[in-house]
């Protein structure tokens, strides 16, 4: 068995590899959002006040070393009143500098009534960012690797 290693080969290759990762990509972005529009659908509504803002530094040390600005992420604390009546309090899945949310805000929390422990602030950033990043991501690279073999379907 041959490969050819320069050429039209390896160009298949690379582009073929281009779209299935762009599509795989593309795929994880809507199971991402499929998990997203579910939660909406079935999640109770509770309004919540942002009662602290953790912050933290997420790097692990190796990365740390290379990064020039190493800031600390604010992770806003909710505290909301759950159907049942129970007081329960969360610190939120998705942060930021400078942060989104101000203590003492309030916002409006969604939650399964089976387990309000796994609550998110109703946000675009707790909801869409990573369907979007994921979504984004895989349609440029599949988009790419579409163009390049549209391209050389073209030429020859």
């Amino acid at each position: 068995m041959r490969f050819q290693v320069r050429g039209w080969g390896a160009r298949r290759w690379i582009t073929f590899g281009a779209i299935a990762f762009g599509t795989l990509f593309m795929a994880v972005g809507l199971l991402l959002a499929g998990i997203s529009v579910s939660f909406l659908t079935d999640a109770e509504r509770a309004q919540g006040t942002v009662v602290s803002l953790e912050w933290r530094n997420d790097h692990s040390g190796a990365s740390r070393k290379t990064r020039k600005s190493d800031k600390p992420v604010a992770y806003p604390v909710v505290e909301f009143t759950s159907a049942d009546g129970t007081q329960r309090t969360f610190r939120s899945s998705t942060g930021s500098n400078p942060p989104s949310y101000d203590e003492g805000e309030l916002v409006e929390v969604l939650y399964h009534a089976d387990s309000p422990e796994d609550a998110r602030i109703k946000g675009f950033a707790s909801l869409w960012l990573l369907p979007l990043i994921f979504g984004g991501i895989g349609l440029l690279i599949a988009g790419i690797g579409t163009a390049v073999a549209r391209m050389g379907r073209w030429r020859s």
